[in-house]
């Protein structure tokens, strides 16, 4: 862990999901300090993943997650027609406007998490083939899916900064908290 989550206060296991959830979007925030937007859209690896591409990865996903536990459409809906547009910025599409959107996003998740009468509080998964007929899930496991989500992306963000121009996470914590 390259920073600390602070404790939850007793008993808020909401406020300690989110933290964690946050902890990880940080993460990924950070591999993309100091980037400008060609390095950002660079595929430094074998894979065809860039940070930028990550980063509207996340940000789309997380507020697919968030639509379909309010039972609502997702923004972006994917497919085999699309889904490679998933993992690199296309158009007008920039890091700053990107994370614009994930912050948007990433608030509409703690507010919903937080008013919701129960982290037990299920949802229908959509009729898509890969998940079980029928399945619902909690807004616990939303969470700590979310949280998975995004730290195995921000393992790969971390793979990708560093291959970019060598600094380490360690390197940009210390970078962000010079930052004004």
């Amino acid at each position: 862990m390259v920073t600390h989550v602070a404790a939850e206060a007793q008993g808020d296991e909401r406020g300690a999901l989110l933290a964690f959830l946050e902890e990880q979007r940080g993460g990924i925030r950070r591999a993309l300090l100091g980037l400008g937007e060609e390095q950002a859209r660079t595929r430094p690896s074998a894979s065809e993943l860039s940070l930028g591409g990550l980063l509207k990865h996340v940000a789309e996903v997380e507020q697919m997650w968030l639509a379909f536990a309010k039972q609502e459409p997702p923004a972006v809906r994917r497919d085999e027609s699309n889904w490679h547009e998933s993992f690199r910025l296309v158009g007008e599409e920039t890091v700053a406007s990107q994370l614009a959107y994930w912050e948007q996003v990433a608030a509409e998740t703690e507010k919903y998490i937080r008013s919701a009468p129960s982290l037990d509080d299920t949802f229908p998964l959509p009729p898509d083939p890969w998940f079980p007929p029928e399945g619902r899930v909690s807004l616990r496991w939303l969470c700590l899916h979310l949280i998975r989500e995004t730290a195995r992306h921000a393992g790969h963000a971390d793979i990708l900064r560093e291959s970019l121009d060598g600094k380490t996470a360690f390197e940009l914590v210390a970078l962000e908290r010079r930052e004004p």
